[in-house]
């Protein structure tokens, strides 16, 4: 079932006097399972002079909060809101996760007539003034293709005869929008009450659908054998395991496409209709994908590999790059020596 957190009395009278237009900014934060009052200001000066200097020090690198932010524009309702969800990367998954379930829980209770906008961040650049007004801009037209896009949109048109406007960003970056049909709907809300722990799906390339395949209960050793050979799917898994002395349920999705198998047609299909679906899904049904794989074959599906994708080592890599360094300060001390000719062990 979807988590309901109760909302304090206190957040609630600073959400009543936000919307009669009092108040610059509202942060909510989540304790003891409630929706509270982190910090409250008042204007100062105009909405952009007042952002950065409000916004910016409420940013906790490690916790998720929910930020309403009074703009000076407004609407039939009264003042614009925009409405930030800030979910930094070093977060805890279970936080991370929590916070996405709730997020429309606490739009809802503020009131989704009063906000005009709402951007999502993990880091400061995301979500500072600079970073909404790169928003802005990239919402009001369309943004440039990469030579990759551009080949994308001609195998759309001489494949798929598929009418795309170059000038729709929602069909040029995110892709076409296949609808859910009524069992797979059923199956990701069932994943969202944990009541099953792997979705299956297609695309119905006549009807132009989304169809479950199946929700067969999978463990990890399972996966490779739930990847089809000769035909690609999505695929949705509820990843258990321990992290650090932590017991996480992570939601996966993996997109398998086995090659050159497929037709054209069928590749280019999965491939522009999966970002919509995982927009749809963590939009709609608040489930969090903390990681999106894309494979061609099952055996790749290991229990050391998924840990190694969700949990990279990010530290180990750090220490590679650093190795080089030694080796080079050595070999500049040996020149000294052989050149200065006073250390026999070099002769």
């Amino acid at each position: 079932m979807f988590l309901v957190l109760v909302v304090t009395d206190e957040l609630r009278q600073f959400l009543v006097k936000a919307r009669s237009g009092m108040g610059r900014l509202i942060q909510v934060l989540i304790r003891d399972e409630q929706l509270v009052l982190g910090a409250y200001r008042e204007p100062s000066q105009s909405w952009e002079e007042d952002y950065d200097h409000f916004l910016l020090p409420l940013l906790d690198p490690l916790e998720p909060c929910y930020i309403l932010y009074r703009l000076d524009s407004q609407n039939a309702q009264g003042y614009e809101w925009l409405f930030i969800s800030w979910s930094p990367d070093q977060s805890p998954v279970r936080q991370k996760m929590l916070y996405a379930a709730t997020r429309a829980t606490v739009k809802k209770e503020f009131g989704g007539g009063h906000v005009k906008d709402e951007i999502f961040g993990n880091v400061e650049d995301d979500v500072c003034l600079q970073g909404y007004l790169r928003h802005v801009s990239s919402s009001s037209g369309p943004a440039p293709l990469t030579a990759a896009e551009q080949e994308l949109q001609r195998i759309k048109i001489t494949e798929v005869k598929t009418e795309i406007s170059v000038e729709t960003k929602h069909q040029t970056l995110q892709g076409l929008a296949f609808p859910l049909q009524m069992e797979a709907k059923r199956a990701l809300q069932q994943l969202t009450e944990r009541r099953i722990n792997y979705i299956q799906l297609r695309l119905d390339t006549e009807k132009e659908t989304i169809e479950l395949v199946h929700t067969r209960p999978t463990e990890t050793r399972d996966m490779p054998c739930r990847i089809p050979k000769d035909t690609p799917r999505y695929h949705f898994f509820l990843y258990k395991h321990t992290h650090e002395g932590d017991y996480l349920e992570s939601v996966v999705f993996i997109y398998s496409m086995p090659g050159y198998l497929c037709s054209v047609k069928e590749r280019m299909l999965y491939s522009t209709c999966k970002s919509r679906l995982l927009e749809e899904v963590e939009r709609d049904y608040h489930i969090e994908v903390v990681k999106k794989l894309e494979i061609d074959s099952g055996e790749e599906l290991t229990e050391e590999y998924l840990y190694e994708e969700v949990h990279p080592k990010q530290h180990a890599h750090k220490q590679a790059f650093a190795k080089p360094r030694g080796p080079a300060g050595k070999r500049g001390n040996k020149r000294l020596i052989r050149g200065g000719g006073e250390n026999g062990e070099n002769s």
